[in-house]
């Protein structure tokens, strides 16, 4: 290999090992290459502008604000209300209230970790006081806060369709119904849990008690209509939509709930803007590595390699699931998307796999990444919420992360899975 191809790998590698934070291990090899190479050093400062041009990109800070805006405003504690009324009553009822809840706020907020910190603030000691124990509490506030990946509208698949150059709209059909099969996979290792440590079940909610649930929750179920009506309906971009939810975010927040406050704006626009800066700044960085990648040829030599020594398609995305599942251990899923993007893609290309349905397929990786551990991203959401280690989280959410893969085989190997929306 070239100098350029051991300080990207090896020298990446080294970094992350010794605890460089992703973005800055990344931009630090992206240096590095370019000062071994010889190549003008302002190529950097380009290639990272020319990363965040794309107007797509627009979409993830505004669905972040939107998700802030939405639980302060009070609109998550209306959504677990409505689901309250309708699943309460039946064996594991509000452990059903979680993963209801948690796909309603995932159609409006996009993002996993602002769904986990929604539903799980609210429901996590809500379950504790019922007898449910707090780490399985916290490892399914967890598992349901990782369906936003799927669920459109989504901020993982607005960065694979930008990455992939594909259609965004057609990406978040495709994670509807993985998404949904993946809740509901959710609520049946809920109800077993709930029969095996006989948790008492709740009285059934009468007419009159939906009627008020429903009628107090009816701006909170509006939003994924608006937002994703929009999208369907061709009135709004993908990234058009995420600011209509930031407005309609702060228009119920402050003047139907009243819960909102002019003074809390600024805290929550700062706290929106250190997850965005997280997000932007792997894209930004990574957009020079894939520059780099690109000029070394190292995915189209790798993804000629597996043309000529992998033969079967099933074998070659088994192969992928594995890698991608490992990888999700210790990286950023987001930066592996990036990072990985062109090599993924031309693996894809050589095999002849639907775009749509390979973006299906990476997208429900991330989304099992994301509650994986020992780095997923909404396991330490669920730690800050909940006040427990990761261990104790560990132990009880791998029933969950076993159904998220049971989904995964089926986005894989069965396209009509993911595209029976198309």
């Amino acid at each position: 290999m070239s100098s350029t191809a051991w300080l990207l790998s090896a020298g990446f590698g080294v970094l992350m090992l010794i605890g460089v934070p992703f973005a800055f291990a990344i931009g630090i090899v992206v240096a590095l290459s370019l000062w071994v190479q010889g190549i003008e050093p302002m190529l950097l400062p380009q290639t990272i502008m020319a990363g965040t041009q794309s107007f797509s990109l627009l979409a993830i800070p505004f669905f972040m604000l939107a998700g802030e805006l939405m639980s302060a405003g009070g609109l998550s504690r209306r959504l677990v209300n409505v689901a309250d009324v309708f699943v309460r009553h039946m064996t594991g009822g509000l452990g059903h209230v979680t993963v209801v809840a948690a796909t309603i706020f995932a159609a409006i907020s996009g993002s996993a970790p602002a769904t986990t910190a929604a539903i799980g603030a609210i429901m996590i000691p809500a379950m504790a006081e019922r007898g449910y124990s707090k780490p399985f509490a916290a490892a399914l506030s967890v598992s349901a806060g990782v369906l936003a990946p799927l669920i459109p509208p989504s901020i993982a698949f607005v960065i694979w369709g930008v990455i992939a150059e594909q259609s965004i709209a057609r990406l978040f059909s495709a994670g509807v119904l993985p998404g949904l099969i993946m809740a509901a996979g959710l609520m049946v290792v809920v109800y077993w849990h709930a029969r095996r440590q006989s948790i008492p079940t709740q009285q059934r909610a009468d007419r009159r008690e939906i009627a008020r649930a429903m009628r107090d929750g009816i701006w909170a179920l509006l939003a994924p209509v608006i937002v994703l009506g929009g999208i369907y309906g061709g009135i709004f971009t993908p990234t058009e939509a995420a600011v209509v939810s930031c407005v309609y975010a702060l228009f119920v927040g402050l003047f139907i709930e009243k819960r909102l406050k002019i003074e809390e704006l600024p805290g929550i626009v700062w706290r929106s803007l250190k997850v965005t800066a997280i997000v932007m700044s792997i894209i930004v960085f990574s957009t020079g590595f894939g520059v780099l990648v690109a000029q070394e040829q190292l995915a189209p030599k790798l993804a000629a390699w597996l043309s000529a020594n992998v033969h079967e398609k099933w074998i070659m995305l088994f192969m992928l699931n594995i890698a991608f599942f490992l990888l999700a251990a210790v990286m950023d899923e987001i930066a592996i998307m990036v990072v990985l993007g062109p090599l993924l893609i031309a693996i894809a290309n050589s095999f002849q796999i639907d775009p749509i349905h390979f973006g299906a397929i990476i997208v429900t990786n991330v989304a099992i990444g994301m509650a994986a551990p020992p780095i997923g991203y909404c396991l330490f959401v669920g730690m800050a919420i909940s006040g427990l280690r990761l261990n104790e989280i560990a132990r009880v959410i791998w029933p969950f992360v076993g159904v998220m893969l049971v989904v995964l085989m089926l986005v894989t190997y069965v396209p009509g899975f993911s595209l029976a929306l198309q």
